[in-house]
C-alpha cells in the first residue's frame, strides 16, 4: 500500500529524512505529469523521461537541502524546465533568435506557476484546434511533424504557395487570438 502525504511540508520532511516511501510517492504522483510537461518542450518521449528522471535523482541526492516551505509541485515543474534548457544548450548552440525565445520563456516560467503554464499550453492547443481544418492540418505537419513546405506540398499534392498561404493564415489567426506572445508560446510548444 502506497503512503499518502497530506501536505507539502509532510512530504518534504519525509524526503529530507531519506524515507524511500516518500520518494516512491513523489515519483508515482508526479512522474507522468512531468513527462507530459517535458514532452511539450522536447517532442521526444525518451528525452522527456530522461529529463524527469534527472530531476527526481537530483531531488533525492540533494534532499537534505530541500526547504520545508517549498511549493514542491512548482519546484518540480521549474526543475523540469531548467533541465530541458540545460540539455538544449548542451546539445545545440543557441542562436540569437533562439536565445531571445529562451530568455522570454525563462521570464514566463519565473513569473508563472505550473497552473499558469498548463493553462497557456492548453490555450495554445485549443486555439490550434480551432483553426480551419486544412489550415490546422498543414500547420501541424509543419510544426509537430517538422516537415518543410516542399515536403508538405508533395505530401498533400498542393503548390508550395498554397502551403505557405495556409501557414501564414494559421499564424495570423493564432496571433490574433493569442496576442503578442504568440511566437513565444509556439516556441514553448514546438521548439
Amino acid at each position: 500500500m502506497q503512503e499518502v502525504y497530506s501536505d507539502n511540508t509532510e512530504l518534504i520532511h519525509a524526503l529530507k529524512t531519506g524515507d524511500p516511501k516518500a520518494y516512491t510517492y513523489l515519483v508515482n504522483t508526479y512522474h507522468h505529469k512531468l513527462c507530459v510537461y517535458a514532452y511539450n518542450f522536447t517532442h521526444d518521449r525518451s528525452l522527456s523521461e530522461d529529463i524527469v528522471q534527472n530531476v527526481f535523482m537530483r531531488i533525492w541526492n540533494k534532499r537534505e537541502n530541500l526547504k520545508e516551505d517549498f511549493v514542491l509541485i512548482s519546484f518540480l515543474y521549474k526543475s523540469v524546465y531548467n533541465e530541458f534548457i540545460d540539455q538544449y544548450r548542451s546539445q545545440k548552440a543557441v542562436y540569437p533568435l533562439e536565445k531571445k525565445y529562451i530568455d522570454a520563456l525563462n521570464a514566463i516560467v519565473e513569473n508563472e506557476d505550473e497552473h499558469s503554464l498548463e493553462r497557456i499550453i492548453k490555450l495554445v492547443k485549443r486555439e490550434i484546434q480551432n483553426l480551419p481544418p486544412k489550415c490546422k492540418e498543414i500547420f501541424l505537419l509543419s510544426k509537430e511533424e517538422g516537415l518543410t513546405n516542399i515536403e508538405i506540398a508533395e505530401y498533400k499534392n498542393l503548390s508550395i504557395k498554397s502551403v505557405e498561404a495556409h501557414i501564414t493564415k494559421a499564424y495570423a489567426i493564432l496571433r490574433n487570438s493569442l496576442g503578442e506572445n504568440t511566437n513565444i508560446y509556439l516556441f514553448l510548444m514546438f521548439g
